[in-house]
């Protein structure tokens, strides 16, 4: 991860992940047990905090099908657990953030095609062609089902993901814009879309820019604890948890 941001940018990876996972908890609170539109507001930080790492984990994993594996496998069981005990088909937020993925890597290839040294007429008209289609699947997707953060929340980590490349012959404006500050102001403009389109109103998916200035002290460095299973587990769990209480409260 990048290593040579300023001493005041202090939050790891780690960090970012862990307030994102305490907001969502407080937002989930705020819906199953106590109905506060406090904790509502306090949640929506969690959002663009996790699209954002979900792009760092696109960039920097070194296995990227077991990446989109691990998210779409939990996303498919919790969407299974919905159904069975809550007949709900609505999609939750992994499922958005498999659709993330998918797009992001197949923008990568399309950008490593055009960047190749030995540039082939194929690849980059395979690599549109998988780009379009990762579009074309969001739209139709969104259309047909509820999809968490609908359209726009599925190109949230995009947008992030818009000037990385890891080609050494890319463009030097790619390089230049491939930093923390800029992929923020991505996010943040993809994010106007989703606060105008959000299913909750745009009067309290508006807090979510609250998480922008956190992201801007990101130092992007990992941090020394190994959590990499933690935020997979921890979604479906707390909402086990917080089920169990709503039923016996």
């Amino acid at each position: 991860m990048e290593n040579k941001r300023s001493n005041f940018c202090f939050l790891s990876g780690n960090a970012l992940k862990f307030i994102a996972a305490f907001c969502m908890l407080l937002d989930h609170i705020g819906v199953m047990l106590i109905d506060n539109v406090a904790l509502r507001f306090i949640g929506r930080l969690a959002l663009p905090i996790f699209a954002y790492m979900i792009a760092e984990g696109c960039k920097y994993t070194k296995n990227r099908l077991r990446y989109f594996l691990s998210v779409f496998s939990l996303a498919a069981l919790c969407q299974i657990a919905y159904f069975v005990f809550a007949h709900d088909t609505s999609m939750c937020i992994l499922v958005t953030f498999s659709i993330s993925i998918a797009t992001v890597y197949a923008l990568d290839f399309l950008k490593n095609s055009i960047f190749a040294y030995k540039k082939s007429a194929f690849k980059i008209g395979l690599g549109v062609f998988l780009f379009v289609s990762a579009i074309a699947m969001a739209i139709v997707l969104n259309h047909f089902f509820v999809i968490e953060y609908k359209f726009w929340g599925c190109m949230l980590p995009v947008a992030v993901s818009l000037f990385h490349t890891p080609k050494e012959n890319a463009p030097a404006i790619f390089k230049t814009l491939d930093t923390v500050p800029f992929k923020v102001l991505m996010l943040g403009i993809c994010l106007v879309f989703v606060t105008l389109t959000a299913r909750l109103g745009a009067e309290i998916q508006w807090f979510s820019f609250l998480a922008l200035p956190l992201l801007l002290l990101y130092s992007g460095k990992r941090g020394k604890l190994r959590t990499k299973y933690f935020f997979y587990i921890f979604y479906p769990v707390h909402l086990l948890v917080l089920e169990g209480i709503s039923m016996i409260i």
